[in-house]
């Protein structure tokens, strides 16, 4: 499934943390990792300024190169000049990549809970998986996947991701977790009715049923739920108190938005989980 893998790098902390968690995955996969560090074409004053950064970008590529070459990993490195989200697009069709594993912000320094722009615009355009870590505070690293949550709705873009959540199980041998949970209270005050508040219950555990069939004895043991409640808060609750290691969800549910929005469930938790987040977009809703 994951045959190139991209690591985006500027030499912040969170990407460093986004480094080690694609030479666990490359190394699990037999995967070839893409080195790239983008000059930011739009912040060159001057040429003196450009062979600073040059200098520099060049160093952090060699370093993380070195770091792959130490863990038996092939490796690709590249140094490249223009807008850093649209050099990465472009790496990633280019290259045929598999998997973009990228820290949620970087060196321009962004709030604790907000993504940088650079990982916020790649993980609303891009076509293939994007891997998203925090620079834990604790230090605490979460590799390799020992428990991995699938959250599901039952809808296309969970399905997609419930595939890539099964395989990463399947190859490390995780424990999987597949979670629904109703948000009835949203859908507005008519469908409190135990009827329909039954109905709900019934689609959700369909959904989680049906994935956990597929795992089979193929992962390292399965867990399922479904719960009440706000799925942001239910499934961070559910990440914390289940000691999960990976969430693999889709980039939006059934609510269906337009193709750069990532449904608001997926981007709280890209925001503040405390585990890397591995999202997934639909064939569909990465076409035009």
């Amino acid at each position: 499934m994951f045959d190139e893998v991209l690591v985006p790098t500027d030499g912040s902390d969170c990407a460093a943390a986004a480094v080690g968690n694609a030479v666990d995955i490359a190394s699990h996969y037999g995967a070839t990792v893409h080195v790239l560090s983008v000059l930011d074409s739009r912040s060159q004053e001057n040429a003196e300024h450009q062979a600073r950064d040059g200098t520099r970008a060049e160093a952090v590529v060699d370093e993380v190169t070195e770091e792959m070459v130490d863990a038996g990993l092939g490796v690709e490195r590249t140094v490249r000049t223009g807008v850093p989200y649209e050099v990465i697009l472009e790496y990633v069709d280019e290259a045929g990549i598999d998997l973009v594993v990228m820290g949620t912000h970087g060196r321009t320094g962004v709030e604790r809970y907000l993504l940088g722009s650079v990982t916020e615009k790649v993980l609303r355009r891009s076509d293939v998986p994007v891997l998203t870590i925090r620079d834990a505070e604790d230090g605490s690293v979460h590799y390799p996947y020992e428990s991995v949550l699938v959250p599901t709705d039952g809808s296309a873009a969970a399905g997609a991701a419930a595939d890539v959540g099964l395989d990463l199980a399947t190859r490390y041998g995780s424990e999987l977790h597949v979670v629904s949970i109703v948000d009835a209270l949203s859908m507005g005050v008519d469908v409190r009715s135990e009827l329909m508040t039954d109905a709900l219950e019934a689609s959700a555990r369909e959904a989680v049923d049906g994935i956990a069939e597929r795992a089979g004895g193929a992962v390292g043991g399965v867990e399922t739920a479904v719960a009440y409640g706000s799925p942001y808060k239910k499934l961070r609750r559910y990440v914390e108190e289940n000691d999960v290691d990976l969430v693999v969800m889709g980039t939006h549910g059934r609510t269906g938005l337009e193709r750069y929005l990532l449904g608001s469930v997926t981007e709280k938790l890209v925001r503040t989980s405390p585990v890397p987040v591995l999202t997934v977009r639909t064939a569909e809703a990465g076409s035009e």
